[in-house]
């Protein structure tokens, strides 16, 4: 089960690093802006607000991967529960999908670190 559960954290990691990677480095660029659906203006006026946000995922990256190495439970748990509100609220006020894209991934990972312990 703790394999399981370290896996789903890696997972979530991997996902905040591909995060970090589309909105510091791709947001303007033509496979960032059709993931996100932005025109080429509205993907310029907002790039440094995305680069921010992708610090934030990378912060929140680095986190979990601080967690799986350390192998500390209150760590891994204290990070999901900052990607889960950040999807939660990601969802609420500016796409829905970011709800099953980050928030239920970390749920899950979440779930299983816990029934790992």
């Amino acid at each position: 089960m703790q394999l399981l559960a370290n896996i789903a954290v890696a997972i979530v990691a991997l996902l905040h690093l591909l995060f970090l990677v589309l909105e510091m480095f791709l947001w303007t660029k033509p496979l960032g802006r059709r993931v996100f659906g932005l025109s080429k203006e509205l993907a310029d006026a907002s790039a440094s607000l995305a680069a921010n946000q992708g610090l934030y995922n990378g912060f929140l990256a680095a986190g979990l991967i601080w967690g799986l190495c350390a192998g500390n439970f209150a760590i891994k748990m204290f990070f999901l529960g900052c990607v889960i509100v950040a999807g939660i609220f990601g969802a609420l006020t500016a796409k829905r999908s970011i709800l099953f894209v980050q928030a239920l991934p970390g749920a899950v990972a979440a779930l299983l670190v816990y029934l790992a312990r």
